[in-house]
């Protein structure tokens, strides 16, 4: 058999089984909302497990079950932005403590420093792999918006 055709059997299969449990047959991905989240409408999940993996959506500085931002800049956005982070995997079974990799997207750069000591606040036991980047047009004229990935038991 030709390498490409093995490997585009091997990428076959992958794509097939990536989401089925080996031993149970059945599909492991979960797409997560609370009812309060459901309401708010968004075009999205808030969280997604795919077996032992959490991903959450993008989370802003926005006040609990609410589109409303906290006010203050990007200290406090940040700070609120963790709160709504570690709430969302704390509902989910997971903690801020299992966090592996987080994406960090900013109106503008020039904030990351103020963000970052934000953010640490949150990781003082382990600081998981991240990635930063700035836009335009955040959600909700946010200053930050992050996302993260960790582990669930």
């Amino acid at each position: 058999m030709e390498f490409k055709t093995v490997a585009v059997a091997m990428l076959s299969l992958m794509l097939t089984t990536c989401d089925v449990n080996v031993e149970t047959g059945k599909h492991d991905v979960e797409y997560l909302q609370t009812e309060e989240f459901a309401a708010l409408n968004y075009p999205f999940s808030e969280a997604v497990r795919v077996r032992n993996m959490l991903y959450l959506s993008g989370q802003i500085g926005t006040l609990p079950n609410s589109a409303e931002l906290i006010s203050g800049g990007i200290g406090p956005e940040t700070k609120q932005t963790m709160e709504n982070i570690s709430n969302v995997l704390e509902k989910y079974g997971s903690s801020m403590d299992k966090v592996v990799k987080c994406l960090c997207m900013l109106a503008d750069i020039s904030e990351w420093g103020d963000m970052s000591k934000a953010y640490v606040k949150f990781f003082p036991d382990h600081k998981p792999a991240r990635s930063a980047f700035a836009g335009t047009g955040l959600a909700l004229g946010a200053r930050v918006e992050i996302e993260c990935w960790a582990t669930v038991d």
